[in-house]
């Protein structure tokens, strides 16, 4: 493999403490019991708005998605904070940029606040490329971004690896023609990436393992 595309919430920064209390916080209202980040795993899914109904167990009304989905990024930043990156994220980052070949960051957070985190936490530098949502509807499918994502790296597909936590991250992987390693540090159960058939590591650093 010539390049990695990280993915970043539940990769590369480990922020399962922060999704789950956000999420805890958004149905409070509802009256419904506090998860577990394993209660949350079970429940979670892409697009987001099917797992918001999944944990309510009913569709959910016109114009409930976006307050919710509104009231879930107000919780989330200020949780984040206390947040940090994956174990060995730093160490892996450094790694594949000193055996000479590229990586980028995909995410489906938002644009300017993934750019921002990044270089504050001092990792910018690794990337060719940082690309966050910067239009489309939040929490939707990451197949089409991943798309312009490649198109502006100019590497083939099939020299790429892409690195990430959902089952979302390896279908648009597959999507584009490129390679996908799960990790189980993020908000999907290791069953459900198990059974998707796609390779499964429990640290970064054994993803390089498919990287060769």
């Amino acid at each position: 493999m010539k390049h990695i595309i990280w993915d970043w919430n539940g990769t590369l920064f480990h922020d399962i403490d922060a999704v789950v209390g956000a999420t805890n916080a958004v149905f409070k209202p509802y009256g419904l019991p506090d998860m577990d980040a394993e209660g949350f795993r079970a429940a979670y899914t892409r697009p987001i708005w099917v797992a918001y109904e999944r944990i309510l167990g009913r569709p959910l009304h016109e114009g409930e998605w976006e307050r919710l989905d509104q009231a879930f990024h107000d919780n989330y930043h200020d949780l984040m904070e206390a947040c940090a990156l994956a174990a060995d994220a730093l160490d892996c980052l450094h790694e594949w940029a000193e055996s000479g070949r590229t990586q980028s960051l995909l995410s489906m957070w938002a644009h300017d606040r993934l750019v921002r985190k990044a270089a504050d936490l001092g990792i910018d530098r690794y990337f060719a490329r940082i690309d966050g949502l910067s239009n489309g509807a939040p929490g939707g499918s990451k197949a089409e971004h991943m798309v312009a994502h490649i198109e502006s790296l100019d590497v083939k597909p099939s020299h790429i690896l892409v690195i990430g936590d959902s089952l979302d991250d390896a279908h648009a992987a597959q999507h584009v023609g490129a390679s996908a390693v799960l990790y189980t540090g993020g908000m999907t159960r290791r069953t459900d990436l198990a059974a998707s058939g796609f390779p499964v590591v429990d640290t970064l650093s054994e993803a390089f393992t498919f990287a060769s």
